[in-house]
């Protein structure tokens, strides 16, 4: 007896979970927003201090990294099972990379004494404290997610290695893409409204 499938409805089941997180991810950016109007010139002061150029490159990591996942989605719809497995591989390994500069974006930081709570940090005029808060706090979450996305798409590799997921069977695939392609436009979002202040 065969696995019951119902692909319309991963489908949808997946649009309604990335609203869910688009909900919580607009919270945080309509928190931001009031935060950064009202504390314009500290938000500024404090954005200098960010690693700019680990920032554009992040950037440019997680958008090489969607555009990897949708090759792999392509490849496998087109039953190039190779193909997509070495796309997949890619997303993921771009993934690693940008945990990698994160690591050593926040360990640069924490070692300046900059971490929630650090007596550096509540030194610091109130509107540096709220972006230094917020930047934990939304770059901590959105890696969270990239962690996790990670650990989705190995899932996939794997499955996607041992035939699991084909030409005939590949929606699994398509929504983890979905996934990770939120998870990169949630980055777009927050590289400018981080290190881009003005």
């Amino acid at each position: 007896m065969g696995r019951h499938r119902d692909d319309v409805g991963a489908r949808t089941g997946m649009w309604l979970f990335l609203f869910t997180e688009i909900l919580l991810f607009g919270g945080l950016f309509m928190l931001y927003s009031v935060f950064r109007i009202k504390y314009a010139v500290e938000f500024h002061k404090a954005a200098e201090d960010l690693n700019r150029i680990a920032g554009a490159a992040n950037t440019a990591v997680l958008l090489t990294s969607s555009l990897a996942m949708a090759l792999s989605i392509a490849a496998v719809r087109r039953g190039q099972k190779d193909l997509s497995v070495f796309f997949q591989g890619t997303t993921v390994l771009l993934g690693c990379v940008f945990l990698v500069v994160k690591y050593f974006e926040w360990s640069t930081k924490i070692s300046h004494g900059i971490y929630p709570n650090s007596p550096v940090l509540l030194d610091l005029a109130r509107g540096e404290i709220l972006f230094y808060g917020l930047y934990f706090v939304m770059t901590g979450l959105h890696g969270l997610h990239v962690v996790l996305g990670l650990g989705l798409l190995g899932f996939m590799l794997a499955s996607t290695i041992k035939g699991k997921i084909n030409q005939d069977d590949f929606v699994r695939l398509e929504n983890s893409g979905l996934y990770w392609h939120l998870v990169d436009i949630i980055w777009v979002y927050l590289f400018p409204l981080f290190y881009l202040v003005t």
